[in-house]
């Protein structure tokens, strides 16, 4: 294996000019190529698994799975980490998405890290293309907070009611919580796992908000408007990838 992944690297860094070995994206990031084969982003599904339109980002079989070509991730985020730039200097959010049990918090401390909405619970319908009701969840959200932390609801309620309201609090959380200072539309997504948030990138499309989404060999990359051919199972792989969106985020505020 060790002797595979070495003729693997070669191969692949003999195909990228040396500016793209760690290139800068018109800004201060640096995507390392052997970072991303130590995290494992190239590893793909089993080739039984594969989705055929993902064959130009394939580079080879390994046994029965295919190999991701790593150039193409380098390619994909040299397009969507400036995308990502700009939507946060034009006073835009970037919306998190990574529902996976084993990315989750992972995709809630990267976006609390620069102050940026996220979705790590189940997708509810709606959350983008139905404002009216989802602001109106929050709305509540917010108003129950305003009145637990004032004091209001231990004055005019029972004990027992007081904690039916703390739990209604709690579930609005998991739901709405990270998208709770969200105003109005985001203006990028960034979603983990395209076909486990695929709802979030269908109801983006809907409202033409650019999705920037790791695409693995399973997946049907058309109407994803940045693709980030990647393993989306690996977590380390996946941290890789946000730590590179958090720094796309912090080039656009130092900035500002």
């Amino acid at each position: 294996m060790k002797q595979f992944l070495g003729e693997f690297l070669s191969d692949v860094i003999s195909k990228i000019t040396p500016k793209m070995k760690t290139k800068e994206l018109k800004m201060s990031v640096k995507v390392d190529i052997k970072q991303l084969l130590e995290a494992g982003v190239h590893f793909g599904h089993k080739t039984s698994r594969w989705h055929p339109k993902m064959a130009p980002y394939i580079h080879s079989k390994r046994q029965d799975s295919h190999i991701i070509d790593l150039t193409k991730t380098v390619e994909g985020l040299e397009k969507a980490l400036p995308a990502i730039t700009k939507a946060v200097e034009g006073g835009r959010k970037v919306l998190f998405v990574g529902t996976k049990k084993q990315v989750k918090e992972a995709v809630r401390e990267a976006a609390e890290s620069v102050n940026q909405p996220y979705v790590v619970e189940r997708w509810v319908g709606g959350m983008l293309t139905n404002s009216a009701t989802i602001n109106q969840q929050i709305k509540k959200l917010k108003t129950l907070e305003k009145r637990m932390e004032s004091g209001e609801l231990a004055k005019r309620y029972s004990k027992l009611e007081v904690q039916r309201y703390a739990e209604e609090i709690d579930s609005l959380n998991t739901k709405y919580g990270g998208i709770k200072d969200l105003m109005g539309r985001p203006g990028i997504l960034f979603v983990t796992d395209a076909i486990a948030d695929a709802n979030a990138i269908r109801e983006a499309k809907t409202l033409n908000i650019p999705v920037v989404a790791i695409v693995d060999t399973n997946v049907n990359p058309e109407g994803i408007d940045y693709v980030i051919p990647a393993n989306d199972d690996a977590i380390k792989g996946v941290k890789l990838l946000l730590d590179y969106v958090i720094e796309a985020i912090k080039e656009a505020k130092a900035d500002k």
